[in-house]
């Protein structure tokens, strides 16, 4: 005998029918909570159910928003330690396509003797480094071709400021940020809500904006969820914010820990948060830790005063 699911009994929530097994219902892909025989059904059933059908998939979207994200970045290829979610912590070579941590890229290496060896190489391919803007715009594109999303993202970086030899351009940069983002570059859906956000090459559009920073956020952006906490408080909404401040705090984002020790100076915070926050923080950094990390970043704070 064969079993009947609860899909095949439940009836169209205007006319009642097709309570049988094997009908052919549809259900309401906002609230995914009732089921229409036709068309015609949900068009009659929509002034009824419409109040509650906002409310369930409110509920739904935030189960999705507020639930914690993959990691942003993959680990480094080299040392495979985990990524700093700060884009400052690592280098895309366009040579191979890798984004690898800034520790292996400025450590030093060394042939099968034990001796240092130029390291003006990518440390992943061991392609020697581009020395003009020519070059490696040339290798850049080539990566485009291939459909390397990071590639793209990079691209439409360069147009938004106009470097590298490229011309301000951003309609050409929004577009490319559109690409890239549907390609699988995480980093993309920030910059997209970003020129939504102060009117980049569009309209300023603060629900667009919105949108884009939440997709990022559920792909594992913290820049992104920290910019939706700095959206709620702006409404007053200080439980939303924190909540979008402690997942990207898990993420590394320094600036969202700052924030929610505002949030507790202003009695909209308990204390358990604040503690809660610093030690995700101290987790965050206990896993992107290297001697080969700290050493590149102290070389880079010592050098930008040059």
């Amino acid at each position: 005998m064969s079993s009947i699911s609860i899909d095949d009994i439940t009836p169209c929530a205007n006319c009642g029918k097709g309570e049988e097994a094997g009908s052919n219902l549809k259900t309401c892909t906002a609230c995914l909570s009732v089921k229409y025989c036709s068309r015609e059904c949900q068009i009659a059933h929509r002034p009824q159910h419409k109040k509650e059908c906002r409310k369930r998939a409110a509920e739904l979207h935030d189960e999705k928003l507020f639930k914690q994200p993959p990691k942003l970045y993959e680990d480094c290829p080299i040392c495979f330690l985990p990524m700093p979610s700060l884009p400052t912590g690592s280098t895309y070579k366009s040579c191979c396509g890798k984004v690898i941590c800034n520790g292996c890229i400025h450590a030093p290496l060394y042939d099968d003797k034990g001796n240092e060896v130029d390291n003006q190489k990518c440390p992943f391919c061991r392609i020697p480094t581009p020395y003009t803007d020519e070059e490696a715009n040339k290798r850049l594109k080539k990566r485009m071709k291939a459909g390397d999303a990071q590639a793209m993202y990079n691209l439409g970086y360069y147009y938004s400021d106009g470097i590298y030899g490229y011309p301000q351009d951003y309609t050409k940069a929004l577009e490319l940020h559109h690409r890239a983002a549907e390609l699988g570059c995480v980093d993309a859906y920030g910059n997209i809500a970003l020129a939504y956000c102060n009117g980049i090459g569009v309209e300023v559009n603060m629900e667009k904006a919105r949108h884009y920073y939440e997709l990022g956020s559920m792909k594992g952006d913290p820049t992104a969820r920290y910019n939706l906490g700095v959206m709620e408080v702006h409404l007053d909404n200080t439980d939303r914010a924190l909540k979008h401040y402690m997942i990207a705090v898990r993420g590394g984002d320094s600036a969202s820990l700052n924030e929610i020790k505002r949030l507790y100076s202003n009695g909209n915070a308990t204390k358990d948060d604040y503690t809660k926050a610093l030690q995700s923080y101290q987790e965050y950094l206990s896993e992107i830790k290297s001697d080969q990390r700290d050493k590149a970043t102290a070389f880079s704070d010592a050098y930008k005063y040059y």
